[in-house]
């Protein structure tokens, strides 16, 4: 995950800027339209170096002095982001004449979605700032207790959950787990939600937009209704696959628990699936794997029986990305990244990629263990790194993704090479499945992460758009979430979630963090579009799922290319810089990548009931 200047936590100390301040003549020039991005410019990087700062420190230890500077730091952010934003329409005439230079009239067009706005009342904007620290923070340090006094953070919990394939796991203990934390946070935020719509919304609206989800949904270089028709058209061509997928989980699972607990016709039960959310299901895959038996496609021991620590790893992630021609990592990295949990600390362990000085001041912040998730996860946050690396020269306003989901996917895309291979190559596996039999077993678990998202992917945002346009009223958040996962994931609790004071979206990072969450779905899209893009310039001429860019220098240069873009160009441009002749999101990639294990599906599948 990417945590930069779009990341919600804003923070506070008024500006007295002369951009700010001072209300221009009504009309404008080009040379006054440079002068004001010039400007704007300068006083975004000092505003989101300072925010980056104390976000980072609180992040890396939560206490009532870094929550308080951080909500310092993005008072003032939004202060003057709203300001500018609002001197910035005296030249709207001006964009699309011609006349403005194309790096001016972009940067223009960014800042209105430069990050959240504050309302026009200072108190308030105060009040924003420190209910937005506040839920980063509560989230980042609560722990859940049980009736003899036990408690656990959200990381045992969720190692709770994963057990749900072992030997004799137990659905009560694994539906408590759940409940536990669902319960202890949901209670903690479910008084401050209500609060931080409403104050966001007002800051929206004083930039001109209806509400948050409008303004989120016009960043994507087409117009906000474009954007949601655009999403949900991409949902339903991808929709048959996890369909397939659901219906072979859910027998499996009600072979394995009963039909009393998984009930054949309808959603799964969410403390099921190995996973706080239901988001990823690859701790059911000793369950549901198509050929049991075959050698596994997991690091973990070899990192284990090496004496990899959390450094070496970083190190051996870091060789895939030389191999591709980019430059090692900055010395600064490996003196300033936080990589394990520090003792005596709160820290949120929540992986994340960072250049806190806009300056290739690269960093990651993970809590890693010596296990193949986390060399996943440690490719996918270098992913976000090197992409700051390629464009940190750029005006900030540039030093972005082409849109958000860009950023997301090239991480994932880099981990999509993270195959047999691969890991064979770098010695942490012995042998590579090569017949048919092992090809869908790796197939089967990559689909209980990628392919089990979609649908998370695509929710988590279209409630928060239901949220912040007053479709869905506080006494409603949970119950609108549910019907949300039910239809979407076929998915539902184990029982009623409607009691006064649960707030069961809470329990999710990005909703706390105020992140905006379309830019996963999205990145779940393109990063098989670019995978193949790229595997075709490596000369690839195999099944998508057996290629890796690993050691390729032809593959390295498209995407190098496309990363130094940065926001400078629509992600249309910068998307047929890395694929060229494609210049609209397509998950064609992904269902070919998917066909032999969809095929596999659909035989499993007949005679069932399936849908939900």
């Amino acid at each position: 995950m990417v945590l930069r200047r779009i990341a919600p936590i804003l923070l506070a100390l008024l500006l007295t800027s002369p951009i700010a301040s001072a209300r221009p003549p009504n009309k404008a020039t080009p040379k006054e339209a440079a002068a004001f991005v010039k400007k704007a410019d300068a006083e975004l990087r000092r505003l989101w170096v300072a925010q980056s700062k104390a976000d980072w420190a609180k992040q890396t230890n939560i206490t009532p002095e870094t929550e308080a500077a951080a909500a310092a730091a993005g008072s003032a952010a939004m202060t003057w982001i709203t300001s500018a934003i609002k001197d910035a329409r005296r030249f709207e005439p001006l964009l699309k004449t011609g006349k403005l230079a194309p790096d001016v009239e972009r940067q223009l067009v960014l800042l209105r979605v430069a990050g959240q706005p504050a309302p026009d009342d200072a108190q308030k904007t105060k009040a924003l700032a420190e209910v937005m620290a506040g839920m980063d923070a509560e989230f980042g340090k609560a722990k859940a207790c049980d009736a003899e006094g036990t408690c656990r953070d959200l990381g045992e919990l969720d190692e709770i959950l994963s057990t749900v394939a072992s030997p004799g796991a137990d659905p009560a203990a694994l539906e408590a787990a759940w409940r536990q934390w669902h319960d202890t946070i949901g209670r903690t935020l479910a008084p401050m939600y209500p609060r931080f719509v409403a104050l966001a919304n007002e800051g929206s609206r004083a930039i001109g937009y209806r509400d948050v989800g409008e303004m989120w949904r016009s960043g994507y270089d087409m117009t906000p209704a474009e954007f949601e028709t655009t999403y949900r058209a991409l949902w339903e061509q991808v929709k048959p696959l996890y369909a397939s997928l659901h219906c072979y989980v859910r027998r499996r699972l009600s072979e394995r628990f009963g039909d009393a607990v998984v009930p054949k016709g309808g959603p799964i039960p969410a403390h099921l699936l190995g996973n706080m959310w239901a988001q990823d299901w690859t701790y059911l895959f000793p369950l549901l794997e198509p050929f049991p038996g075959r050698p596994r496609v997991d690091a973990t021991p070899a990192l284990v029986a090496q004496g990899y620590d959390a450094v070496r790893m970083v190190k051996l992630a870091e060789t895939f990305f030389t191999s591709l021609g980019m430059d090692p990592l900055p010395a600064t990295f490996w003196e300033r990244s936080m990589f394990v949990k520090p003792e005596g600390r709160e820290v949120v362990c929540h992986a994340s990629a960072w250049d806190v000085e806009y300056a290739n001041d690269l960093r990651i912040k993970m809590c890693i263990e010596p296990n193949h998730s986390d060399l996943i996860t440690i490719h996918h946050e270098l992913g976000h790194d090197y992409y700051y690396n390629h464009y940190y020269t750029a005006p900030v306003l540039f030093q972005t993704g082409a849109n958000d989901g860009f950023h997301e996917a090239i991480g994932d895309t880099l981990a999509l090479s993270v195959t047999p291979a691969y890991l064979k190559q770098v010695g942490l596996l012995d042998s590579v499945p090569v017949d048919d039999e092992g090809a869908l077993n790796q197939l089967m678990y990559l689909a209980l992460d990628k392919v089990a998202f979609l649908p998370w992917g695509l929710l988590v945002d279209q409630w928060r758009w239901d949220v912040f346009s007053g479709r869905t009223g506080p006494a409603d958040y949970t119950a609108r979430w549910w019907e949300l996962r039910r239809e979407l994931q076929g998915v539902a609790p184990s029982g009623d979630r409607t009691a006064a004071g649960l707030f069961d979206p809470g329990a999710k990072y990005h909703v706390a963090s105020n992140t905006p969450y379309a830019r996963y779905f999205l990145a779940t899209i393109l990063q098989f579009q670019f995978h193949r893009a790229l595997c075709k310039a490596r000369g690839h001429t195999g099944p998508l799922h057996t290629c890796s860019i690993y050691g390729s220098p032809e593959a390295g240069k498209p995407l190098r290319d496309m990363l130094r873009l940065g926001a400078s160009r629509p992600w249309q441009d910068a998307l047929s810089v890395v694929a060229p002749g494609e210049r609209a999101m397509d998950p064609s990639a992904l269902l070919a990548y998917f066909a032999p294990l969809k095929a596999w599906l659909d035989t499993q599948n007949e005679g069932q009931r399936c849908g939900w």
